[in-house]
């Protein structure tokens, strides 16, 4: 399955944000900050190229039930997962 993480909004209205091009070192606060200009229901389409388990538990303690997290891809080198704003 090919995903496709450019920088404009997917025809079902994700934002893609792709991590791959990221400074290490900016990459959380980045995410962050993308995740916080979401309005609720809005949904960013994160890339990286690996599974990023540490953010997920991030993500999960700062924003608690005001995000879903779902895996659209996790395959090796190719990992795909929406970020919805409750």
């Amino acid at each position: 399955m090919t995903h496709n993480c450019a920088n404009s909004t997917t025809p079902d209205m994700r934002y893609p944000f792709d991590a791959r091009g990221v400074a290490k070192r900016f990459r959380h606060a980045a995410i962050f900050g993308a995740f916080d200009s979401l309005h609720p229901g809005e949904t960013m389409l994160f890339c990286n190229d690996h599974d990023p388990l540490p953010l997920l538990a991030q993500l999960k303690d700062r924003y608690g039930d005001g995000i879903e997290i779902n895996y659209v891809a996790r395959e090796p080198g190719q990992i795909v997962i929406d970020f919805t704003r409750k």
